[in-house]
């Protein structure tokens, strides 16, 4: 029986692990990565730690993507976290488990889990063609036939569309796979940036740039509507708000702005107390305190960067002595710390974006092989597909296991007639 031939577009981390799965199911694998290495973005990701998966349990995990998450069942039913982690395990490669369920490298170095991935390529004899940009799909009706690059025939079997979506396009992801799904006849939902920071109207104080503010809850409203709220930790950066609970929300604000709507982040600086317990605790500090000022009775409230702003915004003046405060500003400043609100003007663009939402149309994959349903021979895989999980390692499972079953299917499937190789 003649060797199959599976050429799989784009080396991150669906397109390796889909490389390695053709060529350990006996196929003859080139993976065709546009830039000089592959991986790049696996390098950079988790701030150059790469949170790999997580610890949250299959219906949990699915949860994390919303009402797509469900196509993922079949992938995550045969290759999942307790997998993933092995397979790393078994090419060299110690992983440990953080806080928040989150596994990353024991070295805590990204390039490891790229090292270990190039080392299992290579003894699987997988063929990596850098500089190699796609230019289209060989097609005949409805089967595929091959690919063209630099120009070039490539004839083969099947071909795996692993080629990210469109954030950070420095490392390659530049939408391109979106192009050649829709060459061979796949709808796109449109794409848009997910897991990115925020701008807020008016931008943010110089003080507060570089302040983390851990265990607040943050609402979303929209249009006057609260939406979601989310407990955890978030960051104010040079040009807005971001950290792990803005990121988590902020797919829902980038669709609230596209719609053109009042966007509005409550932020409630004390969870841990209701109106009534908070009122009571600052009744008893300025009772306690009333010969202090009332700058300095916020310094035991508020982390010191967060001070010149609530005295602007309570309009209460920072020398005035706390016995001195009246019932009015204490409620002023009492709603001040339990509903910070910021507008939201904008999102940060693609290059600032951790995924991407949108992409090629679920209904047209099967995701029992993640092969098309339109093109014969045509697999995709990854941050192509209208998949997008909130922050803490999902999306890089989820890119993982769609990987492993496309690599699998590809090279186990029946061959497409015609076929030669290069």
């Amino acid at each position: 029986m003649k060797q199959k031939t599976v050429v799989v577009i784009g080396g991150g981390a669906a397109g390796l692990m889909a490389a390695g799965q053709a060529a350990q199911c006996g196929a003859r694998v080139i993976l065709l990565e546009k830039m000089k290495r592959p991986g790049r973005k696996i390098c950079i990701s988790g701030k150059g730690r790469c949170n790999i998966t997580n610890s949250a349990a299959p219906g949990d995990f699915i949860n994390h993507f919303g009402k797509n998450g469900r196509f993922l069942r079949q992938a995550f039913s045969r290759f999942f976290s307790s997998e993933l982690i092995d397979f790393f395990q078994e090419n060299g490669l110690e992983i440990v488990l953080e806080r928040g369920g989150r596994y990353f490298p024991a070295s805590g170095k990204a390039p490891d889990i790229l090292k270990a991935f190039l080392r299992w390529l290579a003894k699987l004899k997988v063929e990596i063609r850098d500089n190699s940009p796609v230019q289209g799909l060989l097609m005949n009706g409805n089967k595929l036939q091959g690919v063209i690059t630099n120009k070039k025939e490539i004839r083969c079997d099947a071909v795996i569309l692993s080629t990210g979506g469109a954030s950070y396009p420095a490392t390659g992801s530049t939408g391109d796979g979106y192009r050649l799904a829709e060459s061979a006849g796949h709808s796109t939902i449109p794409i848009r940036p997910a897991l990115v920071p925020l701008e807020v109207t008016g931008g943010i104080h110089p003080e507060l740039v570089g302040l983390e503010l851990k265990n607040v809850e943050v609402r979303l409203v929209i249009n006057g509507k609260r939406c979601q709220q989310l407990f955890g930790e978030m960051h104010f950066i040079k040009t807005g708000v971001s950290g792990p609970v803005i990121l988590t929300l902020s797919g829902a604000v980038v669709d609230g702005l596209r719609e053109g709507k009042k966007v509005v982040l409550s932020v409630d600086l004390k969870p841990a107390l209701d109106l009534q317990k908070m009122d009571a605790r600052l009744i008893r500090d300025f009772e306690k305190r009333h010969k202090e000022s009332f700058d300095q009775v916020l310094r035991g409230l508020l982390p010191a960067q967060l001070v010149p702003l609530c005295l602007e915004q309570t309009d209460i003046p920072a020398e005035q002595l706390v016995g001195q405060i009246s019932k009015k500003e204490r409620k002023r400043l009492l709603h001040w710390l339990k509903d910070l609100r910021m507008e939201v003007s904008s999102h940060r663009p693609f290059t600032e974006a951790i995924i991407t939402a949108g992409g090629v149309h679920l209904q047209e994959i099967d995701p029992r092989t993640m092969e098309s349903k339109i093109l014969t021979g045509l697999y995709l895989a990854g941050e192509i597909l209208d998949l997008n999980g909130n922050t803490g390692g999902y999306n890089l499972q989820a890119a993982f296991s769609t990987g492993w079953l496309a690599g699998r299917s590809a090279a186990l499937a029946p061959s497409v007639e015609g076929q030669g190789q290069q």
